[in-house]
C-alpha cells in the first residue's frame, strides 16, 4: 500500500517527507493508521547512524499507537475500529526456545525490529512508525486498555517496557530499594513504575537541581551523585540500580552503592563503557547486567499495569514538521521527558 512517512537519506539529511510502498498484507496482519508515534532516543541514533549499520532511507519510530482499519482473513485477536500499539518488533521466529517462552526480544534468529529490520518473508527493509500506516503480524500488536490516554501512552512502547521488565525480572516489590540514574525520558518512566510496583525510588543525579522534579515523579529521594560524602553515606542501600543513561559514563561510583547480590541494569547506552573495577562486585557479590525491551507478553502486562495504576509518560506534543527540531533539542536533554508526534500532522507536512 503507498503510504507517506518523514524519512532521513542520510546520516547528516534531516527526516522530510517521503512516499513508499507497505508491503502487501498478509492472512495474519493488521494494517493500522498511526495516531501517535513517540520519539525515542534511538531514532536519533538511527537517523545519524551513530551505530554504523544504518540502511538509507530510514524512518525511525518504534513507540506507535493506532487504529485498527483492515485485518488479514486470519486475524481473530483485532476488529477494524480498535484502538491498538506496536513497539520496537514486529516479528520474530515464534518457534525457538525464547520465543516459546514468551521472550520474543530475545529470539534465537533475531527479532525484526520495527525499522532497521528485514521482512523474514520478502526481505524488505523495515520502516517506522513516522508513517501515516503501518502492517504488522497480530502477534506483535498490542491491545490498548481501557482508561489509558492513547495520546500520551506511544512512550510506554519503548521506554515503558525497557524499563518495566528488569523491574519485573529483578522481582521489584512493595519495599524494595531502588535506584534510577539519570531522569530523561526511560529515566522518569523507571521512577514512575518502580514507585507504582511500591519500592522506595531513590534518583542519582549530578547535582540537587532535579529534586522537585524526582519527588513529582514519585521518587522518594534524590541522591547527588557528585557528593562524595553522600554517597559513601549510601553504600549498601539499594537492591536494584537501573541505569538509564545514554552515552559512556563510569559504573565505578555506583556499585558500591548495591547491598550484597544487588544489580544495576544498564539499559540506556549501547556501547563502550568507562573500565569498571571487580573489587566492589567480587567483595560484595554485586552483579553489571544489561536488559533490552520485553516481550509481547510482557509489554502487554506494562500497558495494562499502566492503566490500572493511572501510569502515563509525561509528554510534550509536536507537529511532524517540528522533529528536526525536536532532535536538535534531545541533544540538549532539552525536553520534559519524552516527544510525541500527533501524526494527524502528516498530510500537512508534506
Amino acid at each position: 500500500m503507498k503510504t507517506l512517512g518523514f524519512a532521513c537519506t542520510s546520516a547528516d539529511a534531516p527526516l522530510a517527507p517521503f512516499s513508499f510502498e507497505r508491503r502487501a498484507p498478509r492472512p495474519d496482519d493488521v494494517v493500522m493508521e498511526i495516531l501517535y508515534c513517540g520519539v525515542c532516543h534511538s531514532d536519533l541514533h538511527w537517523s545519524r547512524n551513530d551505530w554504523g549499520w544504518t540502511i538509507f532511507p530510514a524512518i525511525p519510530g518504534h513507540e506507535i499507537i493506532g487504529r485498527v482499519i483492515e485485518i488479514g482473513s486470519a486475524v481473530t485477536q483485532y476488529t477494524v475500529g480498535d484502538h491498538v500499539a506496536v513497539g520496537c518488533m514486529v516479528d520474530s521466529c515464534q518457534q525457538c526456545d525464547q520465543c516459546r517462552k514468551g521472550q520474543e526480544q530475545l529470539c534465537r534468529e533475531g527479532n525484526t525490529g520495527t525499522y532497521g529490520g528485514f521482512d523474514r518473508y520478502t526481505k524488505e527493509y523495515t520502516l517506522g512508525g513516522y508513517s501515516k500506516n503501518l502492517v504488522v503480524r497480530q502477534e506483535f500488536c498490542l491491545r490498548i486498555p481501557e482508561g489509558l490516554d492513547i495520546a500520551r501512552a506511544a512512550p510506554l512502547l519503548c521506554a515503558g517496557i525497557t524499563t518495566y521488565s528488569p523491574l519485573k525480572t529483578w522481582d521489584v516489590r512493595p519495599g524494595s530499594r531502588v535506584g534510577v540514574i539519570g531522569l530523561g525520558g526511560l529515566g522518569h518512566m523507571a521512577v514512575k513504575l518502580a514507585a507504582g510496583m511500591g519500592a522506595h525510588v531513590t534518583v542519582l543525579s549530578r547535582s540537587a537541581d532535579k529534586a522537585d522534579d524526582a519527588r513529582a515523579l514519585g521518587a522518594h529521594a534524590l541522591l547527588v551523585s557528585s557528593d562524595k560524602a553522600a554517597m559513601e553515606a549510601a553504600a549498601d542501600s539499594f537492591d536494584l540500580i537501573i541505569d538509564t543513561v545514554p552515552v559512556k559514563h563510569d559504573l565505578n561510583p555506583y556499585m558500591p552503592l548495591l547491598d550484597v547480590d544487588g544489580t544495576l541494569v544498564i539499559v540506556g547506552q549501547i556501547g563502550p563503557l568507562a573500565e569498571p573495577s571487580t573489587v566492589p562486585l567480587v567483595l560484595g557479590r554485586r552483579r553489571i547486567a544489561g536488559s533490552p525491551i520485553g516481550g509481547i507478553a510482557e509489554t502487554q502486562e506494562m500497558l495494562d499495569f499502566c492503566a490500572v495504576n493511572n501510569i502515563l509518560p509525561d509528554v510534550e506534543m509536536i507537529r511532524m514538521d517540528e522533529i528536526n527540531h525536536a532532535f536538535e533539542r534531545m541533544e540538549k536533554s532539552d525536553v520534559r521527558y519524552r516527544f510525541v508526534i500527533d501524526m494527524a500532522s502528516l498530510e500537512l507536512a508534506q
